[in-house]
């Protein structure tokens, strides 16, 4: 758990707006916090429209796949006074978690397992809200202003709001760039009862730049500033619950917990820092570990390595039907085999069929003995076993 400084004494109560607003920023800072920003609550008519109008598209054309929480409480995504009427200022917060290494080196050994730098440390949800509790009791302990805080848990546009707050803007990968921390920020938010003066909003510094569109292996970016979430590597292996479409499931390759590949190629990361928090830092056991170890992991092991971080949320089951896929992707036959024969009499059907499909990538002549002696009866793995054979005859 991150040890926060202890709060210090009570001091004078700021006269004005402005002392306030820099008072709460020195705290931040003094927590850890990377960057703070205040933006004004109020969206002028047009710019709510505007959000309704582009969450409403994304949701009619079915981009948020399974997240159907996306279309619940469209009107308080849009604007922070319709999910809290006395909001007067949002307070932005941010946390660097740059990596210390090039996030795709992973990408080039097949062999092993690559996990999003995020979720290599411990969980941010944790370590952002233990911060962001200390910054709203030191407000409400000083001058007893009503607040809401925020990390990832309401239906709130954190990255418009960390605009509209001056610390970055949106990029082409609909992620917050930053001229000072590249696209390497976790985002927070206070929504504050007083009004406060606000930072300027950001510009786009994007320009005619597209690395992070080119970049993507499942072209999920139909347009600039546009992602099909159910065509992006972070959602099938983290949100997406069964098995992954058959024609995706090659183009994962070995990463089997989100994916990094349009945040590490954006040019502003040239200024990026390594993170200092050391809670975010990344763990030894979950950077590039072997897939043939991950496909041993029981429920009980996959809980014991995985504890405290974001990988454990998405559960065993679904972490080893990744792992079988980045197994069936891998050029190393001889390591990958016996890992996907032990997955292939794994107790969950998910990951028994994402075992079928890597035994018939990776060595379609095993695939063809093996078809007549296992009888596995689940009708998604029988589904999986009809549909290799039938590319293998195709």
């Amino acid at each position: 758990m991150t040890r926060l400084p202890p709060v210090p004494k009570r001091p004078p109560r700021p006269a004005t707006p402005a002392a306030l607003r820099q008072a709460i920023r020195d705290e931040a800072l003094r927590l850890g916090f990377d960057a703070v920003g205040f933006a004004p609550a109020a969206l002028a008519p047009e710019a709510r429209r505007e959000r309704l109008q582009r969450l409403g598209d994304f949701l009619a054309a079915g981009w948020q796949g399974d997240m159907g929480w996306l279309g619940e409480r469209a009107d308080e995504r849009a604007d922070p006074q319709t999910l809290w009427r006395e909001a007067r200022t949002v307070v932005s917060l941010a946390l660097n978690y740059g990596p210390a290494v090039d996030p795709m080196a992973a990408l080039g050994h097949d062999d092993r397992a690559a996990i999003s730098v995020y979720a290599q440390g411990r969980d941010y949800h944790d370590v952002m809200k233990s911060k962001l509790k200390a910054l709203g009791r030191f407000i409400w302990d000083t001058w007893r202003h009503d607040l809401k805080v925020f990390v990832d848990t309401a239906p709130l546009m954190e990255k418009p709001a960390a605009q509209a707050a001056g610390q970055g803007w949106q990029g082409k990968h609909t992620n917050l760039v930053s001229r000072r921390f590249g696209s390497w920020l976790f985002l927070g938010e206070i929504l504050l009862s007083v009004e406060l003066p606000a930072d300027e909003a950001e510009a786009d510094h994007c320009g005619q730049c597209r690395a992070c569109l080119d970049v993507c292996p499942t072209a999920a970016f139909p347009a600039p500033y546009r992602l099909e979430a159910r065509r992006c590597i972070s959602y099938l292996t983290i949100e997406h619950e069964g098995p992954v479409d058959r024609d995706l499931r090659p183009l994962l390759g070995n990463r089997i917990y989100g994916c990094d590949d349009c945040l590490a190629v954006c040019p502003w990361n040239k200024f990026a820092q390594r993170a200092r928090e050391t809670a975010l830092m990344p763990r030894p056991a979950l950077d590039a570990p072997l897939l043939a170890e991950l496909a041993t992991l029981d429920e009980a092991g996959f809980r014991r390595r995985f504890a405290g971080t974001a990988v454990k949320r998405i559960g065993r089951d679904r972490f080893l039907r990744n792992v079988a896929y980045a197994l069936g992707n891998s050029a190393r036959r001889a390591a990958a085999l016996p890992a996907i024969e032990r997955l292939l009499g794994d107790p969950s059907p998910l990951v028994r069929g994402a075992a079928v499909w890597a035994l018939s990538r990776l060595a379609p002549q095993e695939f063809a003995r093996r078809r007549g002696a296992i009888r596995d009866e689940h009708p998604d793995v029988h589904a999986e076993w009809s549909a290799a054979l039938a590319e293998e005859v195709a």
